[in-house]
């Protein structure tokens, strides 16, 4: 397949608002939190009252001596204030790193020091609570958010500074770093360009333009330091539609928000849809008026997408799956209507984006890949990252030839759906895929809320099960569930909460089985000590 040419002068993130704001000067956006950087602008402001406050940012870090190219690592309490800082950077031309809040201090202080003196933009929180002292030597300089340091220059104190214009930086020319999900080590440091990035907004706007008619209000609780919610905000933004964020997925706030503002396309990451199934039974309906849900980063369980099918009242709802990965972007795509049921094969995670995107499956063993034989994935895709910052070599390793190495193994089907299986390193030689088993256990039992297959020190699977309001599992229930899956140990009850997340909620499983084997965790019990 040979993916198609097109002229791509890139996504600009500097102007996003700005250039949103010319052509809907009347649309809004509305937060379910305050910013920090400006807590007097409410949780409803207009596009242009956005566009404003990213070229007042934009003009204060200037004034700080940001200047075009150079890096400015994003730190701090999580926040929309961290996307709108990164397009207040990129305005003046310097590239954005954005770090999740959810990384400790130490990991993030690393990541300063990988990325050569870059600015540092963090809040008194972060600096005193989380981050070593060691970051004054390793950033340029230390600008804060919020709050006070004697070390650290406040944004606060450059307001009224005088605006400058904004800087067009090539297309080649990086716009954006991002880290990547951290599941198996350190989180390696993504290269964008706005290329890469339009790269992506592309197959994305082509898919959601027949879906996205009259003036759908969409909601987005999407990691702030993800691409994603980078290309999902322009394609909103630039089409006119009210935008939703949130910071926080607790269902019962989510419902209340939901209920308020009726959205018609919602976006998030899986687990957090997981955590939305309860909203289905919500007296008031928020889910009523979606038509259109879109995932993203991960495949998803069937039971979840047909529990939130259900609460639509839209004539034809339709789930949307996008797998991909932050070093390529969406691959491959895949919907569900309410027609497919909780047989529907969740491990299909789609078809490429024809002319866009391009998928193989290699062989790990010289046998072709199949079901029972799974075979590594790998995409070809123009909105591939340029590198990984300081590691080149690393990169290099996953590229054979123009196409990227996933790190899933998996097989595709005579007519070309790709079925994601398990991650390389989470195999479990003879279980079959531990991701199907998962799948088969939340459509037996209802009260799941996480369940990870990992192995143990011998290599046994062993089943981490969460339940909805920390209920012991019933060993009676269990048994049935298990019926005709392969031999597991028992399972081990944890608190959800306890569980090691990346910043877009997918579950550490490699950290997950140090912890598990080390003892560590209070909700570490086999679920029939809990009974």
């Amino acid at each position: 397949m040979i993916l198609q040419r097109i002229g791509n002068k890139g996504i600009r993130l500097g102007t996003l608002f700005e250039r949103a704001a010319r052509k809907h000067p009347t649309n809004v956006l509305i937060l379910d939190h305050d910013l920090d950087i400006a807590p007097a602008l409410g949780r409803r402001a207009t596009v242009p009252e956005v566009a404003d406050l990213v070229d007042d940012f934009a003009s204060r870090l200037w004034a700080a001596e940001v200047r075009p190219g150079r890096r400015v690592v994003v730190y701090k309490s999580d926040g929309f204030d961290i996307t709108l800082l990164a397009c207040a950077a990129a305005r003046i031309g310097a590239v954005p790193v954005l770090l999740s809040p959810k990384l400790d201090g130490a990991t993030a202080a690393e990541l300063v020091r990988r990325t050569d003196r870059p600015f540092l933009l963090t809040d008194q929180e972060k600096l005193e609570k989380e981050l070593p002292a060691s970051v004054f030597e390793r950033a340029a300089g230390v600008l804060l958010t919020s709050g006070s340091h004697e070390g650290a220059t406040e944004l606060a104190s450059l307001a009224g500074c005088p605006r400058v214009p904004a800087v067009d930086m090539p297309p080649e020319h990086p716009t954006l770093i991002t880290h990547t999900s951290g599941t198996t080590g350190t989180p390696k440091l993504a290269v964008h360009t706005s290329r890469t990035l339009q790269a992506r907004y592309r197959p994305q706007a082509a898919i959601t333009r027949p879906l996205l008619t009259g003036r759908e209000t969409i909601a987005m609780h999407v990691s702030f330091v993800h691409s994603r919610l980078m290309t999902a905000l322009a394609i909103s933004l630039l089409r006119g539609y009210p935008v939703v964020v949130l910071a926080d997925s607790d269902p019962r706030r989510a419902a209340d928000l939901f209920a308020r503002v009726r959205p018609g396309i919602l976006e998030a990451h899986p687990n957090s849809f997981m955590e939305w199934e309860e909203l289905a039974d919500d007296p008031r309906r928020p889910l009523a008026n979606v038509k259109l849900f879109s995932s993203t980063f991960d495949a998803i369980h069937p039971r979840t997408v047909q529990r939130l099918l259900s609460a639509s009242r839209r004539t034809a709802p339709i789930f949307g799956q996008l797998y991909g990965q932050s070093e390529v972007g969406p691959a491959v795509v895949r919907s569900f209507s309410r027609r497919r049921g909780l047989e529907a094969d969740g491990r299909c995670v789609g078809m490429p984006f024809p002319g866009m995107t391009d998928v193989r499956v290699v062989s790990r063993n010289g046998l072709p890949p199949s079901e029972t034989n799974p075979g590594f994935i790998e995409v070809r895709s123009d909105g591939r990252i340029v590198t990984y910052l300081g590691e080149q070599e690393r990169y290099d390793a996953q590229v054979n030839d123009g196409w990227w190495r996933m790190g899933d193994v998996g097989y595709r089907t005579r007519w070309g759906c790709v079925h994601l299986l398990d991650r390389e390193v989470d195999l479990i030689e003879g279980f079959g895929s531990t991701l199907a088993a998962e799948d088969t256990l939340f459509s037996r039992i209802g009260e799941l809320t996480e369940v990870i297959i990992i192995p143990d020190a011998d290599g046994r699977a062993v089943p981490v099960v969460c339940t909805r309001d920390d209920k012991p599992l019933d060993e009676r229930t269990w048994r049935t569930a298990t019926a005709g899956l392969p031999p597991m140990a028992a399972p081990v009850q944890w608190r959800q909460r306890d569980l090691p997340q990346t910043a877009t909620t997918k579950i550490k499983r490699l950290e997950l089985a140090r912890l598990l084997a080390s003892g560590a965790g209070d909700g570490a019990r086999t679920a029939e000590e809990k009974v």
